[in-house]
């Protein structure tokens, strides 16, 4: 019998020595969060991210929030869907000012997944007015990742346009009052 495994054939082998499976575990968050997903190597292009953006100085920060690892799909990456719940989110907030009740998202125009957004990751979504209807209001949403290794530094994920219809009790579209009427928040930097 061979000193490298106790082991019946077939048996997890980490099971015979379990200090033979400790001292292959990630030894940081950050090794967990980029090398392995519960347990599968996850390769992870480094060079798309390698240049930070900056974060853009026309559009007013809408929401903040880190995605947790029940956020996640099979790959280890956050869930597309939860990205786009998170989007919808954002972009309600710049028509919710001006509708005066009750709205709601009548279309995704666009919506592009430009890098994956990881466990861990400090998203930022900004949003702007591009279009206001009698009865309707189109923003555009960017979304941008803090990495959870290399703070300071933002690389854009996802951008997006939505539009968003003011409603009455009945669920029927109606006027938005006074839209010409429309300015900027007066303090953009509040959320």
């Amino acid at each position: 019998m061979s000193s490298e495994s106790s082991a019946p054939e077939g048996a997890n082998p980490a099971a015979a020595n379990p200090a033979a499976a400790v001292t292959s575990a990630p030894t940081t968050l950050s090794d967990t969060f980029s090398s392995s997903h519960f347990g599968v190597p996850v390769q992870r292009p480094e060079h798309a991210e390698t240049a930070s953006v900056e974060l853009p100085a026309d559009k007013e920060l809408v929401l903040k929030v880190i995605p947790l690892p029940g956020d996640c799909n099979a790959n280890g990456d956050i869930f597309g869907g939860w990205v786009m719940a998170q989007v919808d989110l954002a972009g309600s907030v710049l028509p919710a000012r001006y509708v005066d009740g009750r709205m709601a998202t009548v279309a995704v125009n666009q919506f592009i997944f430009k890098q994956p957004v990881r466990v861990g990751d400090i998203l930022s979504f900004f949003g702007s007015v591009t279009r206001l209807g009698n009865t309707s209001i189109t923003v555009q949403i960017e979304v941008y990742a803090e990495r959870f290794s290399r703070q300071g530094r933002y690389i854009k994920v996802t951008e997006a346009s939505l539009t968003y219809v003011a409603i009455d009790n009945f669920g029927k579209p109606r006027k938005i009052p006074n839209p010409q009427g429309l300015k900027p928040h007066p303090n953009p930097d509040a959320v």
